[in-house]
């Protein structure tokens, strides 16, 4: 049963850091499945490419009142009124926010490069492509046929898996049904994560878990106080993490 009397899709993610082990589980899933390519020696990470970065957190505090945690930081697919920023600075239209799924997509055949969204990005979420994709053999061989690899010379960020979205579209067509029924469509890094740390699916729905969750009074946002509005939203129970949430990025 549906509460989304609307008909709106909002998809959206809770991720809890209370369960996360840091185990980066989701990372390696986004990698492999949206082609994400890598070099030999990752040790510039100014030029390394993670749609999903895993950062690691602690309280600041001495044995045994130290604390840590981890923080999985895919891109937050704002929702900010009327335009996310890196929508609203892009000169070409190669990034805009799909109003019917609530998205935030990139385009990289129309990106020209001229990364004033990875400035206007508030979460450091977006990459620029310092090099032509390369892959070892045989793991070209490998590679998911649903999703372009990209070229040098743009930005690329995450979908969401926005591929699974359209797989799971063609699933139900086929089928006769013209709504997708919540679970149909899950990123790769919540399919992986062993903790369930991760939950996915439509914010506008009231009876969907995920819509739940990101009422509990364990949840916030990263950099509230900025207005972006996104839809990752973050549950723990520990306050010194909360208040990391305005610096933590």
């Amino acid at each position: 049963m549906s509460g989304n009397k609307s008909g709106k899709l909002s998809y959206g993610m809770v991720i809890d850091v209370d369960k996360c082990t840091g185990c980066m589980t989701c990372a390696v899933a986004c990698q492999q499945e949206n082609n994400v390519p890598f070099r030999e020696d990752e040790t510039n990470k100014v030029r390394s490419i993670t749609w999903l970065e895993v950062f690691y957190l602690d309280n600041g505090k001495s044995y045994p009142d130290h604390r840590k945690a981890y923080l999985p930081r895919p891109c937050l697919q704002c929702d900010a009124d009327p335009y996310p920023p890196c929508t609203f600075v892009c000169p070409v239209n190669a990034t805009q926010r799909d109003e019917e799924t609530g998205l935030v997509s990139h385009i990289p055949v129309r990106c020209i490069g001229c990364r004033y969204c990875i400035s206007a990005c508030s979460y450091h979420a977006r990459y620029f492509n310092w090099w032509d994709p390369k892959w070892p053999k045989p793991m070209e061989e490998m590679l998911t046929p649903e999703v372009s690899t990209r070229m040098r010379g743009v930005v690329e960020k995450c979908t969401f898996c926005v591929h699974r979205l359209q797989l799971a579209k063609d699933k139900a067509f086929a089928e006769g049904r013209r709504e997708l029924d919540d679970g149909e469509y899950v990123p790769a890094c919540v399919e992986a994560c062993p903790a369930k740390a991760m939950v996915f699916g439509n914010l506008s729905d009231s009876h969907s878990e995920v819509a739940k969750l990101a009422k509990s009074p364990k949840a916030f946002r990263l950099l509230e106080r900025l207005g972006t509005k996104p839809k990752v939203i973050y549950l723990s129970g520990q306050e010194w993490i909360h208040k990391l949430a305005d610096n933590v990025i």
